[in-house]
């Protein structure tokens, strides 16, 4: 009779394990998850996390109920980029017109004169094959002292802008029809804190501006935010959101944020307890809420991620 109960008792805890997805949502070293929704169907595209002279290319991940992940490989990689030799970055993806254009960072430079930046990237479905949209960078220089790395595509009605920046620094600036440059200066927008890993959504009409803080190495890497009523700025700092947790792990940041009807869910990157590689990073999935006035409030990291979600539906 006990072995039976125990059996039982398997079968149980193996189907509610089913309903959650558990963290991490994506087997080995991955970093600065973007995520979206394309007709009915979960995506992360994320920063294989290796050092740089490995990060030569970049896999995708799909899901129908944010639980199990199918992995499709190599989507781009240098092969497909002349110009691209190493440290390929934090991609940014957006359909427009049919086509899905996939922004990333390469090479990332330290300068003016060297080659490399923010690339862009096209093809006929969300897992490619990518092609080289314009057989160089879009962006390949250091605008207001921001490094062009962690580039991060916002549309708001029939606008696209691109928002990126290392080196404590972050710009914005709106892109043309067919993503090959752009129809506005690049205008600063940092604020206070700011270090990486900008994103934006817009919620019940406010523009919510949300960023990396600390170092990516370390195990002070959090994620703050703002609010705004207009996409150009000002913006305030609020708070920090995530952070590490001495029991679930450190170096929380680089993240994005999914909105599935009345649930919103923050995507990132942390650190398991216990490793001290800095390429040692996971991609996680939790739950984000807010409060009656709109503020972000603190996200809880946890092991066991969040419930099964199949009623996927187009962000509000």
């Amino acid at each position: 009779m006990k072995i039976i109960q125990y059996f039982l008792w398997l079968g149980l805890s193996f189907s509610a394990q089913a309903q959650k997805s558990g963290n991490p949502i994506l087997p080995g070293w991955y970093a600065d998850p973007e995520a979206i929704i394309f007709d009915q169907t979960y995506w992360i595209y994320p920063t294989y996390s290796a050092p740089y002279e490995k990060q030569v290319y970049f896999d995708a991940f799909s899901s129908q109920d944010l639980i199990t992940w199918k992995k499709h490989e190599r989507i781009l990689d240098t092969s497909a980029v002349k110009w691209a030799k190493r440290a390929m970055w934090a991609p940014s993806i957006i359909r427009k017109d049919g086509k899905y254009y996939f922004f990333f960072g390469a090479n990332d430079i330290q300068n003016d004169n060297e080659i490399g930046g923010i690339g862009v990237a096209v093809a006929d479905k969300p897992e490619g094959p990518y092609k080289d949209h314009l057989g160089k960078p879009l962006v390949d220089r250091f605008h207001h002292g921001a490094q062009p790395i962690d580039q991060f595509v916002f549309q708001d009605g029939k606008d696209f802008y691109l928002v990126f920046g290392g080196w404590k620094h972050c710009v914005m600036a709106k892109l043309n029809d067919d993503f090959t440059g752009f129809t506005t200066e690049f205008k600063e927008i940092t604020p206070e804190n700011y270090v990486e890993g900008p994103m934006f959504f817009k919620k019940d009409g406010k523009y919510y501006f949300m960023w990396s803080e600390g170092g990516w190495t370390g195990p002070n890497y959090a994620v703050a935010y703002a609010i705004s009523d207009n996409p150009w700025g000002p913006f305030e700092r609020k708070g920090v959101i995530l952070k590490q947790d001495p029991e679930i792990a450190t170096g929380a940041g680089h993240h994005s944020v999914l909105n599935v009807g009345e649930d919103w869910y923050i995507i990132y990157h942390r650190r398991p307890l216990g490793e001290t590689d800095r390429n040692a990073r996971v991609t996680c999935i939790d739950k984000m809420e807010f409060d009656e006035g709109g503020n972000i409030l603190p996200v809880k990291m946890t092991f066991e991620g969040v419930n099964k979600k199949e009623d996927v539906s187009k962000p509000k």
